[in-house]
């Protein structure tokens, strides 16, 4: 969906395709008319908007064979489909039984990063409508926080700063502007915002004009971040906001209660880690391992909840540290971002009795969320024009 801001610029919004499990392109193409088709459908909008994740062997085969290109954009336009932004952030079997700490394989310090974080751009700029300001890819924080030394962050900057070449290249050989996000996630290298903003300030100006941070809020909610002090920051240190998930975490305001840990537990599984945070900071790598944490302050979950329904009570979501994100983000004069994305891959694990059974209601899960983001969006000022 497009939104127009007060001061006339496109504000996009997507949905995130990671919920989806195809890694080869007849599975992206089926999903586009499938789930993605629906979505649009129920929100009864002339555009909407995907974030696409592309496996690595995907991108490869798309940066390489205009014919292959040429298929996946036939499929967006029959859909009434739009690509402004892809999740760069897995590489590959993002749908395995169990994912774990692989989705931070290959880490920034590793050549395959780069390389697929560059056919991703090239793609991008092929895919990107003509009138979008600028295309954005979000990545991982450099890797997971352990093993990780010296040497390993100094391969991380010379890739990062060779991607910023890169880019530069791109877009004078394709007029198309492409920018990439690094996306702070608790238990990484770079778990805040505010650590974000110091490892990337070093970088001259031309470089951060495209290499910035995508800020998810399920992400800063978890390590207890205050959204206007992490905004200001940025803003501080000279990094964008290239791109925001604009996502909301699992709450538990009483961990000392039976009731809550209870239904807690029904959200503790295997597949994807779910970090876990008190308020005072202390920290566990899953929610499996949240009994060594204190009982006598809230815990935040990195389990991305939806947005537009809570959880059972005691239990709630982050959409109080959500909605003063969105207004730090798109409420003021001037966007800090342009691009928002609906992080919606925590859908197929949820607990069973909130689960989509089949395909419609997955498509109407995810136009939920969309929907209630859309409202708060035009609460804030900005006009829905696609």
């Amino acid at each position: 969906m497009r939104f127009r801001h007060p001061d006339g610029s496109i504000v996009h919004l997507a949905y995130c395709t990671n919920v989806h499990p195809a890694e080869d392109l007849d599975g992206v193409i089926a999903q586009l008319d499938g789930c993605a088709a629906l979505v649009r459908k129920r929100l009864d909008v002339p555009v909407l908007g995907v974030g696409l994740w592309l496996a690595h062997a995907l991108a490869a085969q798309l940066a390489s064979s205009p014919e292959a290109l040429t298929r996946l954009r036939a499929a967006l336009d029959r859909n009434g489909l739009e690509v402004v932004t892809l999740n760069g952030f897995p590489y590959a079997g993002f749908h395995d039984e169990v994912v774990g700490k692989k989705v931070y394989l290959p880490d920034w310090s590793q050549p395959e990063r780069l390389e697929y974080t560059r056919r991703l751009a090239e793609v991008l700029a092929q895919l990107l409508p003509a009138d979008a300001s600028y295309g954005s890819i979000s990545t991982l924080p450099l890797g997971w926080r352990t093993p990780w030394y010296g040497d390993r962050d100094a391969l991380a900057r010379t890739a990062i700063g060779a991607l910023g070449n890169d880019l530069a290249r791109l877009e004078e050989r394709t007029g198309r502007r492409i920018r990439v996000a690094l996306e702070p996630e608790p238990g990484c290298i770079v778990e805040t915002v505010a650590q974000a903003a110091d490892w990337l300030s070093p970088y001259g100006a031309a470089a951060r004009a495209r290499i910035g941070v995508c800020v998810d809020t399920c992400h800063l909610a978890v390590q207890f971040e205050d959204p206007a002090d992490a905004f200001r920051g940025l803003a501080a240190a000279g990094v964008p906001v290239v791109k925001s998930q604009v996502s909301a975490a699992l709450q538990i305001d009483d961990p000392g209660d039976p009731a809550s840990r209870a239904l807690l537990a029904e959200f503790a599984e295997p597949k994807f880690l779910h970090q876990t945070r008190s308020a005072g900071l202390e920290g566990v790598d899953d929610l499996s391992l949240a009994a060594e944490l204190p009982v006598d302050e809230a815990w935040r979950v990195h389990f991305h909840v939806p947005v537009h329904a809570e959880p059972l009570a005691p239990l709630r979501s982050t959409t109080d540290v959500l909605d003063a994100s969105l207004r730090e983000l798109v409420g003021g004069a001037t966007p800090r971002t342009h691009h928002l994305e609906s992080e919606t891959y925590t859908w197929s694990v949820l607990p069973k009795a909130q689960r989509p059974r089949d395909v419609e209601e997955l498509a109407a899960g995810i136009a939920g969320e969309l929907s209630w983001l859309r409202d708060r969006l035009v609460s804030l000022g900005l006009e829905v024009v696609a």
